[in-house]
């Protein structure tokens, strides 16, 4: 575990391992905990930085809720690397996680080696589809506010990080801020990602499959992985596999 004061909050991060540099970020209500098994798994060949985002586990929790959103993520994001060092890595995450990388990738082309998009989605066109998730965004919002971290979901990836958050109302001001969308600037960006991509997701990840597969589409040469077995978060739920197709698409990809 390692802190670092950077846009006005302090971030909880680890990295591990040496080599080409792998930023893991996690889903909505997650912590950097659930990156563990990735830590272990590529350490040897590769330097592995997961963190935790505003609200969430030990990253700090600001009172104003303006100081939550994806833009300010994905600032997060590039102020994380720039402290370590880091000019250029494979940019990853799931959920939430892989949103942002997507944001990330085309804010910061030139910082951005490859993707790694694990049971995501690219967001929406549609306003009306748009407001329908924005509005179950505000409902869990409400429910954090209401019931404190009993009102956490039941999620895998959620369920072994619910001791590790600090804030409800983080939480809450997370899911208006940041799992809530605006505008369509990530769906619409697809095309114009031209770095390697990896998708990964879960063949009983039924709200994401179709959302992965049309990412697999449009991002120019995309590969997409269906892990068998898998729910929403494939990485814990089958490690071994996820590990393995991850690390032959690290290993694939040209000297950084």
């Amino acid at each position: 575990m390692a802190r670092a004061s950077l846009n006005g909050i302090e971030i909880d991060y680890e990295a591990t391992g040496a080599g080409p540099v792998v930023l893991l970020s996690h889903g909505y209500s997650a912590t950097r905990r659930m990156w563990d098994d990735q830590h272990r798994a590529l350490g040897d060949r590769y330097r592995v930085i997961s963190w935790s985002m505003r609200g969430h586990g030990a990253t700090d929790s600001p009172a104003d809720p303006a100081h939550y959103s994806a833009p300010l993520t994905v600032a997060d994001i590039r102020a994380l690397l720039g402290h370590l060092g880091v000019e250029r890595a494979v940019i990853g995450g799931l959920s939430l996680g892989g949103y942002v990388s997507l944001g990330f990738a085309l804010e910061h082309p030139q910082m951005t080696r490859a993707l790694v998009i694990c049971d995501s989605g690219p967001g929406y066109r549609s306003a009306d589809a748009r407001e329908a998730w924005n509005a179950r965004a505000r409902e869990r919002a409400g429910a954090l506010e209401t019931r404190g971290l009993d009102a956490l979901g039941a999620s895998r990836e959620v369920r072994e990080s619910a001791s590790l958050h600090r804030s409800a109302q983080g939480l809450a001001h997370a899911a208006r801020g940041m799992l809530a969308q605006e505008g369509s600037r990530v769906i619409d960006g697809l095309a114009a990602i031209r770095v390697p991509t990896l998708i990964i997701v879960g063949d009983q990840d039924q709200p994401f499959l179709a959302p992965c597969e049309y990412m697999a589409k449009k991002i120019p040469g995309a590969r997409l992985e269906v892990i068998r077995g898998a729910g929403h978060s494939s990485n814990l739920d089958q490690p071994e596999a996820f590990n393995r197709v991850l690390l032959d698409f690290l290993d694939s990809l040209p000297p950084a």
